[in-house]
């Protein structure tokens, strides 16, 4: 079986859904299939055939002002004349998309569909039917984020993205993946909801998965970590990946204000880039007192990446955007760490509540701060809920099962398609 993936973003250093389709593609090459990726780059001095991580790699070159994603997002005529090419030479019995919306466009969906391979669309996030992170659906601080106001409508749409709002885009895309895509999957079971409330397709959970490593950092690795960033013996706390305020920074620094005077020692490790914490967040920091006990590592992938997942204590993801699914709860799983999580998307599907973590709304911070207290204070405990952690991520959300259940999709999209 060949099988072509489709995602506008190629680096896996940049994100846990790229590093999972790579880690696919890998696992099903394994197993005897051949893949390949079609991706896009701004720098036209990327452009052409790579690898990555052992798989085939083919770069386009898109390069436009975001405000312009509403349309270009749907046809991206250069980049889809680029794919035809690449159909026709790959000749794939499968077409498996991530991330379109904004590089390949939804276009590509019908240049698979004529090139007569069988279609499978994995949701990652809401733009299907939202222009940016879901936020409106739980009230914000008004409801403290209690609401679930789920579907769009122009009402919500056009305060929200002005002169960016194009008419009947969300309908253009509902008749695309109806008519163009034979599976449509989401990573969490929630993300499936909110789908549907706009009308949209859905046929199948797949939960994300992380290949695991061959081996976790040593005390030794762990402790020059901790050096390099000046971080002693501290008590850890971290947040990671893209740094945005709806990911709820700001609510962390107000957790690590009530959480302070207990823990005098404490750090919180931002695990994103620099710049983007300098530029958005660091004043924010100051006003509230707790720069001091704030470490921005920048971003880290790799050993270094490792070794800050060992080195916490506890793990937290408080955004107060719909988190689709929180690839990140399952890489500081893997470290057997605890996780305090947000009640918002899809991280009540990873972590436990009460048994390898805590669900908790990060609007309410004194409740947030007192699961993460609570962690810190009780090692014993904080240490059982990382071992089950590690035990739940090793019973459901590996590689394999992953790659089990899209071939079962590959398979019903094959049958579809004849």
């Amino acid at each position: 079986m060949r099988v072509l993936f489709l995602n506008d973003l190629w680096d896996q250093r940049i994100g846990s859904s790229i590093r999972q389709m790579y880690q696919h593609a890998a696992r099903l090459e394994q197993l005897g299939h051949e893949t390949m990726v079609f991706s896009t780059t701004p720098d036209k001095d990327l452009v052409g055939d790579a690898e990555e991580l052992g798989i085939r790699l083919r770069r386009a070159h898109s390069d436009y002002d975001p405000r312009w994603r509403a349309w270009v997002g749907m046809n991206n005529k250069p980049v889809v004349a680029e794919l035809e090419a690449i159909l026709a030479e790959f000749q794939p019995d499968i077409v498996h998309t991530h991330l379109i919306h904004t590089h390949l466009s939804y276009a590509a969906l019908g240049a698979a569909k004529r090139a007569g391979a069988a279609t499978v669309f994995t949701a990652h996030d809401v733009m299907t039917f939202c222009y940016q992170k879901l936020t409106c659906f739980h009230g914000g601080a008004e409801t403290g984020g209690t609401e679930r106001d789920y579907a769009a409508n122009w009402k919500k749409c056009i305060p929200c993205q002005r002169l960016r709002f194009k008419p009947g885009r969300n309908a253009a895309i509902r008749k695309i993946l109806e008519r163009d895509v034979d599976r449509l999957t989401v990573v969490s079971d929630e993300l499936g909801t909110v789908l549907r409330a706009n009308g949209l397709p859905v046929h199948r959970r797949v939960h994300n998965a992380i290949e695991l490593q061959d081996g976790l950092p040593d005390r030794a690795a762990v402790e020059a970590f901790r050096a390099k960033f000046g971080l002693g013996s501290a008590p850890l706390i971290a947040i990671g990946g893209r740094l945005h305020e709806q990911k709820g920074v700001n609510q962390l620094f107000q957790m690590l204000a009530l959480l302070l005077p207990d823990f005098p020692d404490l750090k919180l490790i931002v695990m994103g880039k620099r710049d983007v914490y300098d530029r958005e967040f660091a004043a924010e920091a100051e006003r509230l007192g707790v720069a001091h006990a704030v470490a921005p590592t920048g971003w880290l992938d790799g050993e270094e990446l490792a070794c800050a997942y060992s080195a916490v204590d506890v793990f937290v993801t408080p955004s107060i955007c719909f988190d689709t699914f929180g690839l990140v709860n399952l890489e500081a799983m893997e470290h057997s760490r605890p996780v305090v999580a947000t009640c918002f998307g899809g991280s009540p599907e990873v972590v436990q509540n009460g048994v390898t973590g805590y669900i908790e709304n990060p609007y309410d911070v004194v409740s947030f701060s007192a699961r993460v207290a609570e962690l810190l204070g009780d090692r014993d405990r904080a240490t059982a809920f990382g071992a089950a952690g590690r035990e739940r991520l090793l019973g459901g959300f590996t590689i394999d099962r992953l790659c089990n259940e899209f071939m079962e999709e590959y398979e019903a999209a094959l049958g579809i398609r004849r």
